[in-house]
């Protein structure tokens, strides 16, 4: 059985990692990718939120607005997932052991979990509420919530590489 650590070492040492490891240009270039994403990730997750909070966009539909700027978040996320992947396998080990990293997997997985849960709880009654200018407060609760998640994701993420040793 591949223990965790056989799996971290396999992927630090592939081809691929040390390519991004060496290479003067790749991670930094991976890396702006990622950032990149990540910013179209939380902008566009924001602008549902703003709305969800009552705040911005209070003249269309709740459901409306999510459909339409979902599917760029949904490509968004994929890329960041891609190329924070790649970055991940330059230095698995020591991204591991990063606690900046570790607690941004983890708010991540929360936001993802506040969604689920706004989406099948609060969002099941949302043709009644969503052209109200203040949706319902389980539904602005999950908006903030959201917001606040993501910029802790962002503010994470941004720690890590300032907290990261240097070879």
């Amino acid at each position: 059985m591949v223990q965790l650590h056989d799996l971290i070492a396999f992927l630090e040492q592939s081809p691929l990692a040390e390519a991004i490891r060496e290479d003067d240009l790749l991670f930094p270039l991976i890396e702006s990718v990622h950032v990149l994403a990540i910013c179209l990730v939380v902008g566009s997750i924001s602008i549902v939120d703003l709305r969800l909070l009552g705040f911005a966009s209070t003249n269309r539909p709740v459901g409306r607005l999510t459909r339409e700027i979902l599917p760029y978040t949904w490509g968004a996320f994929a890329v960041a997932v891609a190329a924070g992947s790649l970055l991940f396998i330059s230095h698995a080990s020591k991204y591991l052991e990063n606690g900046f990293f570790v607690a941004k997997l983890i708010l991540i997985g929360i936001a993802g979990l506040n969604m689920l849960l706004f989406h099948f709880i609060s969002a099941k009654d949302m043709p009644r509420w969503e052209n109200d200018p203040r949706p319902p407060f389980p539904a602005r609760f999950a908006g903030g919530l959201s917001l606040l998640l993501w910029i802790a994701v962002v503010a994470t993420g941004r720690w890590i590489g300032f907290t990261m040793p240097v070879e």
